[in-house]
């Protein structure tokens, strides 16, 4: 609270600023009311990287059948992104273990296209640390490499884009 004089009558008035609520507070409250708790029993972790995302991959022995990605259901935290489900399950079709392992991930940094992508990175490596037969088939998927692309650095003097020209003097 601050307080501030008025030019014309001198009088002294309350300031009180406004707090609005951001949206990624009012999605924190809706992640916390839809957790679901993760099994208690071995599991094989591994971890998959795009651009600054990283994502913790474990899949457990239970055979629930649960995908779950930072205490949500995968489908409800990458709804926003068209064909979210068959992109984070391309690992499990490809090896036939759809509906038959507990997976869940912890996923932060970046943006959510790219923690999908970390996502499936990171359970493609999982699958292969839990049966090494499997790398041939990811391998030959694409789903085993590093996506390296990231994003260019801005260079000093260029006016704050990255690949933005000098300008040059009109004179």
């Amino acid at each position: 609270m601050a307080r501030k004089l008025t030019k014309k009558t001198n009088k002294v008035q309350k300031v009180i600023k406004k707090v609005k609520l951001s949206r990624s507070s009012s999605v924190a409250k809706d992640k916390k009311e839809t957790s679901i708790s993760l099994p208690t029993s071995k599991y094989v972790e591994a971890v998959g990287r795009r651009k600054v995302a990283t994502a913790r991959v474990r899949i457990y022995e239970d055979a629930k059948a649960e995908f779950i990605v930072n205490g949500m259901a995968a489908g409800q935290y990458f709804s926003t992104i068209l064909n979210a489900p068959t992109l984070y399950n391309k690992p499990l079709t490809i090896v036939d273990l759809l509906g038959t392992l507990t997976i869940s991930a912890k996923v932060k940094g970046s943006g959510l296209s790219s923690q999908l992508d970390a996502v499936v990175h990171g359970l493609s490596r999982a699958l292969v640390k839990k049966d090494p037969e499997l790398r041939g088939l990811l391998k030959e998927a694409g789903l085993l490499t590093r996506d390296d692309r990231m994003k260019e650095t801005r260079k000093i003097g260029m006016g704050g884009k990255a690949r933005r020209k000098r300008q040059s003097p009109k004179r």
